[in-house]
């Protein structure tokens, strides 16, 4: 890039987040109810993390990649919510160049980390149903240890060089983000009002696209091949336990990439005005909270866990 773009992408020194505008009254509504599901997120995140933490009989590769899982799903929800609710009560609704892209950089990391442990989980559940008798041996709690440390790691790498990419585009005058977050494809449709920059989103687009993709078809395979299985186990209550497990698990999948093929799989490629800003805040706001009550409803081992976390009998 030549010094004239770097020169310019300086002269945007902060964002203008519109969120969802509305009047003041609407504001303080919409303020109260994502505070109310932020809170109640957080508390049945923590609730399955403490539960798997103090119960000795979850201490499993299952339960320890599900306390794992939560505790991503709190640090996710962190990222975007809490600057969210900010913005209601803000009469700026402005963030610094710098928070904008720090976000952006945090929230891709939490979301790529996310595609890693659902597919992670996915390979748990094959083990376990599709190769019972291997299970024990390779998902020890040592490896399933090393499969959550990739996770983290591979997840905070995956999106650098978009971001870093994101840094040096030129940002030459256009400020108002129609989002709630500093979200990709408004970033890169604000860069491109002031040049052509089709490297930049080829780039993007291919990288979040084959995190989407390649992720979502393992776990569909693994999924397949597990209920295939599930299918030939000759006790009922066997099937059930089994069935139960692994749709709560599918239904979670289906929750999150759902949503997020809306939304990254062509970044910056022109979707309905306004569409962006829900498919985002349904897979990082509404996820999030969905997901302690899908895992938990119908596994009574959590349910018998999370009774004595919450100080029931």
């Amino acid at each position: 890039m030549t010094s004239e773009a770097r020169n310019i992408s300086h002269t945007v020194t902060e964002f203008i987040l519109l969120g969802f505008p509305c009047r003041w009254e609407i504001q303080i509504f919409l303020f109260s109810l994502f505070f109310v599901i932020y809170i109640l997120t957080l508390l049945g995140n923590m609730a399955i993390v403490c539960a798997v933490r103090w119960d000795l009989r979850l201490h499993t590769p299952m339960y320890i990649l599900l306390a794992n899982f939560s505790f991503l799903e709190i640090c996710y929800v962190n990222s975007d919510v809490p600057n969210m609710l900010a913005n209601f009560l803000s009469q700026t609704k402005s963030i610094s160049f710098a928070r904008c892209l720090l976000q952006l950089y945090f929230f891709f990391s939490l979301g790529t980390t996310e595609c890693l442990f659902l597919s992670i989980m996915a390979y748990d559940r094959f083990l376990a149903i599709c190769r019972p008798l291997h299970y024990p041996i390779i998902m020890t709690v040592k490896f399933c240890g090393s499969l959550v440390i990739f996770c983290w790691v591979y997840g905070f790498l995956w999106f650098l060089i978009p971001v870093i990419l994101v840094t040096q585009l030129p940002f030459c005058g256009p400020n108002v983000i129609d989002d709630f977050l500093c979200d990709l494809g408004p970033l890169l449709a604000l860069a491109s009002a002031c040049v052509p920059i089709p490297g930049t989103v080829l780039i993007c687009g291919t990288m979040s696209s084959l995190l989407i993709f390649a992720t979502f078809f393992y776990i569909i395979s693994s999924y397949t091949l597990v209920l295939r299985a599930v299918m030939q186990v000759p006790s009922v209550a066997g099937r059930k336990k089994a069935f139960s497990t692994c749709s709560s698990h599918l239904a979670v999948v289906f929750l999150f990439y759902g949503s997020v093929m809306m939304t990254y799989v062509s970044p910056g490629s022109g979707q309905a005005e306004g569409m962006q800003k829900f498919t985002t805040l349904f897979y990082s706001v509404l996820t999030p909270f969905f997901n302690p009550m899908i895992y938990s409803l119908r596994n009574k081992e959590m349910k018998d866990a999370l009774k004595k976390v919450l100080g029931g009998s």
